[in-house]
């Protein structure tokens, strides 16, 4: 069969891999197209176009880039018509996969240039913000697979839809990785994981003060990891006044097996960090305009996935004004010398994996779902 992946962010390229492993198993003569990066690349797929000529944060940053937004759109839809599909996979990025969808879903049903079944694997986050969202959703997805257990019951209950929750992938993907570890790769106890996320917006309000951080603890090496799309230049110039920071590229779990404590970026990096079992501070800054606008919008009570799917302040989350060289600094230290604060996070990070890996190995039935979905 011939499948179209869309994803536009590095956490998609990552679940669209193993999605596509998993594809490759059930189907051997899979055709896979896709939106993605080097690792569906590398999974088997043709690479249409890179996440990271796709990835605007913000609300100020999305309308700066609306011309480009709206290229792609068009571009893309020429493409799915020349390689006429046979499954359209949706992989989270809801600003442009809704609006691929609805296109799709339309010219299935007023013509014959189309036959494709449309599939949104991981949901857009409309239990956070633009509920209204989900009566076209239902229309234009043929099928919602779903990767937070909490969704499923949301869906249903709220909006009478019957999605397909699968697990959370990156349990699999983590303990699969830890396993190929030898023992004296575990962590040493002196380094600092620095995790700024991937977009150069975001990179550049939040690296500074995790930069700072590191003068107030000389006994710690600080590692930076480095966002495999942004080139090292990029970096240098924040790093060269700190003794001792280091970087890595391409090797964020290596570098988090190793490590005692994390700064991270709101994003699937926290859920990453917990699952490794590292203590963590969430930081997080935006634009003045964004943040203004999302603060009126958004309507949950935590912005980290960990503290989400818990539902209660598991790690502490340091949002806009609040991430301060000071606030930082203090919740830092709590982390490293407080026993007693480390094994209440040891306890709620193993409960926290209970619950995600209660549905097995989310790839794999994601891909079965959608194996047998389309040849049906």
């Amino acid at each position: 069969m011939k499948y179209y992946i869309i994803a536009g962010e590095a956490s998609g390229d990552l679940h669209g891999s193993n999605l596509i492993k998993e594809l490759k198993k059930l189907d051997s003569n899979a055709n896979i197209r896709c939106w993605g990066g080097d690792l569906m690349q590398a999974a088997g797929a043709t690479l249409v176009k890179h996440y990271r000529d796709l990835a605007f944060m913000g609300f100020a940053e999305v309308v700066m880039n609306l011309k480009t937004i709206f290229s792609n759109l068009k571009f893309c839809k020429e493409d799915i018509l020349k390689f006429q599909p046979d499954v359209l996979i949706l992989i989270d990025y809801p600003g442009f996969n809704l609006r691929i969808a609805e296109w799709a879903k339309k010219l299935i049903a007023q013509s014959s240039q189309l036959a494709a079944k449309i599939i949104f694997y991981i949901s857009p986050q409309v239990w956070a913000w633009k509920e209204s969202r989900v009566p076209k959703m239902k229309k234009i997805i043929d099928k919602m697979i779903v990767i937070l257990p909490f969704e499923k019951e949301y869906y249903k209950n709220k909006w009478n839809w019957d999605v397909d929750y699968v697990g959370h992938p990156l349990v699999q993907v983590i303990d699969e990785f830890k396993t190929s570890q030898q023992p004296e790769e575990s962590k040493t106890g002196n380094l600092i994981a620095l995790l700024p996320g991937s977009r150069k917006q975001e990179i550049l309000k939040k690296l500074p003060v995790m930069l700072e951080i590191s003068k107030s603890f000389p006994q710690y090496q600080f590692v930076l990891a480095k966002a495999p799309a942004l080139e090292d230049e990029f970096y240098a110039g924040f790093m060269q006044h700190y003794t001792n920071v280091s970087s890595v590229r391409n090797k964020t779990y290596e570098l988090l097996m190793q490590s005692k404590a994390a700064l991270v970026t709101s994003g699937t990096a926290t859920l990453e960090t917990a699952l490794f079992q590292v203590p963590e501070v969430v930081c997080y800054k935006g634009s003045n305009i964004s943040y203004q606008i999302a603060k009126r919008l958004i309507k949950i009570k935590y912005i980290s996935l960990v503290n989400l799917i818990m539902d209660k302040p598991v790690v502490k989350e340091l949002i806009q004004n609040d991430l301060t060289v000071e606030n930082v600094k203090e919740e830092l230290s709590a982390l490293l010398f407080d026993e007693s604060r480390r094994k209440q996070l040891k306890n709620d990070y193993e409960n926290l994996k209970n619950i995600l890996s209660a549905g097995g190995n989310a790839s794999a039935n994601a891909a079965a779902i959608i194996f047998n979905f389309t040849a049906a």
